[in-house]
C-alpha cells in the first residue's frame, strides 16, 4: 500500500507542528496539507520550516477543500468551532478523520457522530497509549471498589491550555463512571470553593491546575476508609500525541466507516 497522504490540522500551533515532525519520522505516511485559520499570519509559511524541519514545499493554507482532494487523512488538534466545519468537508471527501481537540461540547460530539456512518474518524481525548491503558485499568478499579472510595481526577497543563478540565480528565472520568455503571454528567463534581457541604456519595471529583509548561500530567484517586490508590500518568513531551494520532490514522486507513477511539486503535476496547 502506498504511504498514507495526511493533512495536519492547525499546522502553525505547537501540536500541528509536532504532527508534522511525526509525518517526517515515520513511516507510512506523508504530508499532504496544512491547514491552518483564514486570516493567520502563518499563511503561506512552509509547514516544515515551521516545525523545525528542512522546507518541504507545503504551504499553510486556510482551503481544507482544496487540499483534500488527493488526501487520505486529516489530523485534527484545533479548537471546536474549527473540527466542526471541518468535519463536513472530511465526511464529504471519505477520508479520515483524526479528532484530538478538546473542549467539544455535547452538541459537537453529536455533530461527529453524525457523520461516522459515511465517514471514518477516530476521536480520542488523549492519544497516548500510556493513558489509555491508565483509562482501562481506572475502569477496572472503579468497577471493584464500591461508593465507599470516593473518586478524585487531578489534571495539570501549561499555562496556555484554555479548557478544563482537560479532555484525558474527562475521559478517565467517563472511564470511572462506566466501570461504576453511573452517568458521569449526573455524578461529576467540579471547582469547589466556599461552603460546599459534604462530599456527595457516588461524586467524582475534578480539579484543574495550570502553569508553566506541563505537557500534561494526571491523576486518578480511590479514597477509601484508611487507605488510598492512585494512579498517574506524566506525559514529557507532546511528541508522543503526535505518535499516538499518527498510528490512529494509519490504523484507520481502509477500515468501515464507524466511530472509533484509541482504545479500538490499541486493542483495549474489551477491557
Amino acid at each position: 500500500m502506498s504511504d498514507m497522504r495526511l493533512i495536519v490540522a492547525g499546522a502553525g500551533g505547537r501540536m500541528g507542528r509536532a504532527l508534522t515532525r511525526a509525518i517526517a519520522d515515520s513511516k507510512g505516511a506523508v504530508l499532504a496539507g496544512a491547514l491552518e485559520a483564514p486570516g493567520s499570519e502563518l499563511l503561506g509559511k512552509d509547514a516544515g520550516v515551521l516545525a523545525g524541519l528542512p522546507a518541504n514545499g507545503i504551504k499553510l493554507s486556510a482551503d481544507l477543500w482544496a487540499m483534500s482532494k488527493d488526501a487520505d487523512g486529516i489530523l485534527d488538534f484545533t479548537v471546536p468551532a474549527a473540527t466542526i466545519a471541518n468535519v463536513a468537508i472530511a465526511a464529504e471527501r471519505g477520508i479520515v478523520h483524526v479528532i484530538g481537540t478538546t473542549g467539544l461540547s455535547a452538541s459537537d460530539n453529536a455533530v461527529i457522530k453524525s457523520v461516522t456512518n459515511r465517514a471514518v474518524v477516530v476521536q480520542s481525548g488523549n492519544m497516548s497509549l500510556g493513558v489509555n491503558l491508565l483509562a482501562a485499568v481506572v475502569k477496572r478499579v472503579a468497577k471493584a471498589l464500591d461508593e465507599n472510595f470516593d473518586i478524585e481526577i487531578v489534571e495539570s497543563h501549561h499555562r496556555m491550555k484554555v479548557d478544563a478540565p482537560s479532555g484525558t480528565a474527562l475521559m478517565l472520568g467517563q472511564a470511572a463512571a462506566a466501570g461504576r455503571g453511573i452517568s458521569l454528567e449526573d455524578h461529576s463534581e467540579r471547582g469547589r470553593d466556599g461552603i460546599t457541604g459534604a462530599r456527595k456519595p457516588g461524586a467524582i471529583g475534578f480539579a484543574s491546575l495550570r502553569g508553566g509548561t506541563v505537557a500534561g500530567d494526571h491523576s486518578v484517586t480511590f479514597l477509601g476508609p484508611f487507605e488510598r490508590l492512585t494512579l498517574s500518568h506524566q506525559a514529557e513531551d507532546r511528541m508522543l500525541f503526535a505518535h499516538g494520532a499518527l498510528k490512529a490514522a494509519l490504523w484507520a486507513h481502509g477500515k468501515t466507516p464507524g466511530h472509533y477511539s484509541m482504545a479500538d486503535v490499541l486493542g483495549l476496547a474489551d477491557i
